[in-house]
């Protein structure tokens, strides 16, 4: 995250502290109606307003919305009370037995949200729910708590749906939910309950629930009125699926129903190009109000920009739940033992931290040095300077993208701006790991299609040679053992200038031990810059550092040469051409 961005985020939450402490003389006025229904959903409000450092900005900003909607819509408490009357009647697994319990102060909260409100027809006005929670929130109760009440209460023929990525992890929801009915109902006499599914029919209503995972073949013909994501983060995106394939299906097969209710319950994950860190990103914005979704409820729980991960403040901000669920020194332990590996440390920020994540250690350069360095800076804005500049290639056929990186050095200011951009083959979209990602960053300008099944080389051709009309291309450096077909095109248009600019970079590990150190050593005091872009981080995170028997250094794909993790996903083009630009500086006779 840049500073830029975190001097956004520390505005917000100034912003929103400032609006819900003049809304908070309004609770027992304008708002009565609202906040005489239940204690702890009073007492939840009114410690998020008077404690705001106690809590991330984006339970602020769900705490604002809720204002915001009792302005807007009819809030019915009798909807609500009839859920928590519910969900506190049904006895739920323990450390013991089996029992029932209380809804928490912030369960209250997401449940008034969720159930409370209904639209100008009378029905439920949330259509979406996201729970982004750490574990041991009571994440399965809660949400075998809905599909229970779903099966009693909801409408006709009802259809719940509990699916995850794995048909393991869908089973520890359908499987609570499963006990549950059997403790109402011991000798099956209302319920027919089976190893996947759920079944009431009491000669009025009839519904079920069923337990569904992304590879399960039984996805069509459905008729959803209740999905629950669970662990929804773990979904990928890979070749021929779209992480989100299960979801879409489910959801999209809701059409008809007047009260559809989809809930993605879940805890961060290391997917961090997965559909739902791409979901929570966009109701981020839902929450401050730059996408209009009132449908949408989200209740996000995660540390803020500037809050330490070794403070127990931010442990206790980030697990509302701490004390109830967790006992108080089980973040203080866990925190120890992620001190002694980076896979320690890599599961306390996602499981408990609840923040996407990768293992830093790992990478060559981080994303946090990357993102600090990335400008928004365009190679049409140099024209005027008209600055000397090198270029580098690395080339993909047809099986993943290829890159094109312009280094420009500033001799007064004695620094490095590099832009690359990346061309991928529209043909070779549909079958590749990656599809629904480089769709993403198509459609966002961050990833150029060229037409048909493998790459187009003339367009890369005439990127360069309009670049050129910018920037003084002094050389264009490329790998001798792939780069033919394109190097032929340019020297064509290059004429008697192109030996002297088109370049053989080696690519051995003697040839990058220098641009190595020089990049790792001008990104960190500041002295490179990069243009922003998603897929110069996505190659800066897979790429790790080798060193040879020589002590040579060179970058290499996250995971090659273990034979785990050595795939198409892992590229690194970006960075190896920023090297080879580095290599061309180092190398240029003047």
């Amino acid at each position: 995250m840049t500073e830029e961005h975190k001097q956004e985020e520390r505005e917000w939450k100034h912003k929103t502290i400032s609006e819900l402490i003049m809304l908070r003389c309004l609770m027992f006025t304008t708002y009565l109606h609202a906040f005489n229904v239940d204690d702890r959903l009073t007492k939840y409000v009114r410690q998020v307003i008077a404690y705001p450092a106690k809590h991330n900005l984006y339970e602020l900003l769900a705490v604002r919305r809720f204002f915001y909607l009792l302005d807007k819509y009819q809030f019915k408490a009798s909807k609500f009370k009839k859920f928590v009357k519910c969900y506190e009647t049904l006895k739920f697994s323990g450390i013991n037995e089996r029992r029932r319990y209380k809804l928490t102060p912030i369960q209250c909260f997401q449940y008034a949200n969720i159930y409370g409100f209904v639209d100008n027809q009378g029905r439920r006005l949330t259509r979406d729910v996201y729970i982004f929670v750490p574990r041991k929130f009571s994440k399965t109760t809660s949400t075998a708590g809905m599909a229970v009440f779903e099966l009693f209460c909801g409408e006709y023929n009802a259809q719940a749906y509990c699916a995850a990525n794995s048909y393991k992890q869908a089973k520890i929801l359908f499987d609570e939910i499963r006990k549950i009915l059997k403790s109402i109902d011991p000798g099956q006499r209302h319920f027919k309950i089976n190893r996947e599914m759920v079944t009431w029919d009491d000669g009025r209503k009839e519904s079920f629930c069923q337990c569904l995972a992304s590879n399960s073949d039984t996805q069509d013909g459905l008729f959803a009125s209740l999905v629950i994501m669970d662990e929804y983060s773990q979904a990928k995106d890979t070749a021929g699926h779209n992480g989100a394939d299960l979801k879409n299906t489910l959801t999209t097969s809701m059409g008809p129903r007047k009260e559809p209710l989809t809930v993605v319950i879940t805890t961060a994950s290391s997917v961090i190009d997965g559909p739902c860190a791409r979901e929570i990103a966009g109701v981020k914005k839902v929450l401050k109000g730059m996408i209009i979704n009132d449908r949408v409820f989200a209740s996000l729980f995660m540390p803020d920009v500037d809050d330490a991960e070794d403070d127990p403040a931010t442990w206790a901000k980030v697990q509302p739940h701490m004390g109830i669920t967790v006992e108080p020194d089980f973040y203080e332990e866990e925190y120890k033992k992620a001190l002694l590996s980076s896979d320690s440390m890599l599961a306390f920020r996602t499981k408990l931290l609840n923040k996407f994540a990768i293992d830093e250690t790992l990478s060559w350069i981080s994303l946090k040095f990357i993102k600090e360095h990335s400008v928004d800076k365009d190679l049409c804005s140099l024209q005027r300077d008209y600055p000397d500049a090198m270029c580098a290639i690395d080339l993909s056929e047809s099986d993943d993208f290829s890159a094109v990186t312009f280094g420009i050095y500033d001799y007064e200011k004695k620094s490095f701006f590099f832009h690359t951009k990346y061309f991928f083959p529209r043909g070779a979209l549909e079958k590749h790991e990656n599809r629904r990602l480089y769709e993403i960053w198509a459609e966002q300008g961050y990833l150029t299609l060229t037409e048909g099944d493998v790459i187009d080389y003339e367009v890369i051709a005439n990127y360069i040679l309009d670049t050129n009309k910018y920037v003084r291309v002094l050389n264009i450096g490329y790998d001798s053992w792939k780069s033919t077909e394109l190097i032929n095109i340019l020297a064509a248009c290059l004429g008697a200038d192109a030996p002297y600019v088109l370049k053989s970079v080696s690519q051995t590990y003697g040839s990058f031990n220098a641009p190595v150190e020089s990049f790792e050593h001008g990104i960190k005091t500041g002295k490179i810059k990069i243009n922003r872009n998603p897929i110069n981080d996505y190659c800066f995170a897979n790429a790790v550092i080798d060193v040879d028997n020589m002590d040579n250094k060179k970058p290499i794909k996250r995971g090659s040469g273990t034979g785990k993790g050595k795939t198409n996903k892992n590229k690194i083009d970006g960075v190896i051409t920023k090297l080879m630009c580095m290599r061309l500086f180092i190398d240029c006779v003047r």
